[in-house]
């Protein structure tokens, strides 16, 4: 039998049913795991002592025929989302030691049904970034190497955390947040399966904000069915988040297996970019031959305002993000940098507080939202994201799915990338179109490139229609065979 952390989630689902193993086992396993893969800080907590005391919780529940749908499953929880009694710091100095004393409703989802904690997970900080290079606890390294290469290479942002702990096998699955491509963008640059789900079919509530209008939660796991069991415990309607949507939570499991034949999947023209390796559009190709076996027809459709959606996405969210973090100014929680007066007070503790990425997306949003700017960037990008929103709406007439690529490329060395703001923030071209216009998107992993690292497809569907997502991710997964695991150098 292979080690309890090389399993997946529904492995060892069904391993602790059985009782082959114990939960005590399965995150006495994965705490090992954490503890010697400190070389690619993933986690910035390990809570060791927690997770046993909730795995042998678990164990007394399984005893007594009293478990729930994830009891005993060890995860790994985003560092942005608030645990109760548990440092969070979301990637960033300013929060200093904030202990919340209340759970955010995606974990205390998890929780109810059962999943073990094995710590907090290291993010670009306050979620900003695309290689996971912003964090104030350093960067992360992806578990991946180029064949016959040293070099770190980054795991994507903003959680690249939770991506490189899945990749990694150091836990079964993890919370994430996707704002503009977070959780799919490390997913693909990492192996591993990340689905956006859409706006409000996870409660934002307890989750440090970013950009509130696009900020969702979100799964990253090792295979599609273990993505869906995450989503079917982590969604639901919460009346403490304005923007949860009042809606049933379907079988995602169920949706893994759904036949495809007759479903029409679109493949947007606007994402063929100058540039794009060859490797990646020769995915694409396979990919719409992997789905036209399994019955389905290929259409071209046409999102004709997909090159406007990176600069309205960079002026809308600096700008939300520019309210949101205004609340950081050392007089009510975390930390304080102390000077001769309240504004030189405010001004240290942002100043040595924020990282250099987070002071420019708050200047950058300061500015759009000044008298004499605001109409000019801030109402204009929002009318770009209204015309966005009816694209898709438009496309969705013709067809039940989108196929585009997940990244433009495969993981880039950490550093490489820095000097260069706009290079970065082209990561997120073929993901934050979903994000602008609230729309569920999956990242499967599909190929290996000619250097030996891994890269995604993404699935884009209608607005609460993760099932077709589920279904055609799924699908891809079998016709790709993907199962290449990165080999261990920590």
């Amino acid at each position: 039998m292979s080690k309890l952390n090389e399993l997946t989630l529904a492995e060892a689902r069904k391993g602790l049913t059985d009782k082959t193993f114990s939960a005590r086992e399965l995150t006495s396993a994965h705490l090992d795991a954490i503890e010697s893969a400190g070389v690619l800080n993933a986690y910035l907590l390990s809570t060791t002592d927690l997770a046993l005391t909730m795995a042998d919780a678990s164990d007394a529940r399984r005893m007594n025929a009293q478990t729930g749908p994830l009891d005993g499953i060890p995860l790994g929880i985003k560092d942005l989302f608030c645990t109760k009694g548990v440092r969070t710091t979301a990637g960033s100095k300013i929060l200093g030691d904030f202990t919340p004393t209340y759970e955010s409703t995606v974990s205390a989802n998890l929780w109810r049904d059962g999943a073990v904690m094995l710590g907090k997970l290291n993010l670009d900080e306050f979620a900003m970034g695309s290689s996971n290079e912003t964090s104030a606890f350093g960067p992360v390294v992806n578990p991946w190497r180029a064949k016959g290469e040293a070099q770190n290479l980054v795991p994507g942002g903003s959680s690249g955390g939770s991506a490189a702990a899945v990749a990694a096998q150091l836990c079964l699955g993890a919370t994430a947040t996707d704002t503009g491509g977070s959780i799919r963008q490390p997913a693909s640059f990492t192996g591993t399966v990340g689905v956006k789900p859409t706006y409000g079919r996870c409660s934002r509530w307890g989750i440090v904000a970013f950009a509130s209008s696009l900020d969702q939660a979100g799964p990253i796991a090792r295979t599609v069915e273990d993505a869906a069991i995450l989503l079917n415990s982590m969604a639901g309607y919460d009346p403490k988040d304005s923007t949860s949507i009042k809606a049933d939570v379907p079988d995602f499991t169920a949706a893994c297996t759904q036949p495809l034949k007759g479903k029409r999947i679109g493949i947007p023209k606007e994402y063929r970019v100058d540039g794009m390796p060859a490797e990646i559009e020769k995915l694409w190709a396979n990919g719409m031959d992997w789905l036209r076996a399994e019955g389905c027809e290929i259409i071209d459709v046409s999102l004709p305002h997909t090159k406007y959606a990176l600069p309205a996405y960079y002026i809308i969210a600096p700008a939300e993000a520019s309210s949101n973090l205004a609340r950081y100014d050392g007089m009510r929680y975390g930390s304080r940098i102390e000077g001769a007066d309240l504004a030189e007070t405010y001004q240290n503790t942002r100043g040595q507080g924020f990282g250099e990425e987070v002071r420019r997306r708050i200047m950058i949003g300061t500015y759009v939202l000044s008298a004499g700017f605001y109409d000019a960037y801030y109402i204009r990008a929002q009318k770009v994201r209204a015309r966005i929103t009816e694209d898709f709406k438009n496309v969705f007439e013709k067809c039940d799915a989108l196929l585009t690529p997940t990244t433009p490329s495969s993981a880039f060395g950490i550093g490489a990338r820095n000097n260069d703001p706009l290079q970065m923030y082209l990561n997120d071209i073929f993901t934050v179109t979903a994000n602008l216009a609230g729309l569920p998107g999956i990242s499967v992993p599909a190929a290996l490139d000619n250097t030996g690292l891994p890269l995604g497809l993404q699935v884009i569907g209608k607005a609460l229609d993760e099932e077709t997502c589920f279904a055609v991710g799924a699908a891809l997964e079998r016709a790709a065979g993907f199962n290449t695991r990165p080999g261990k150098w920590w």
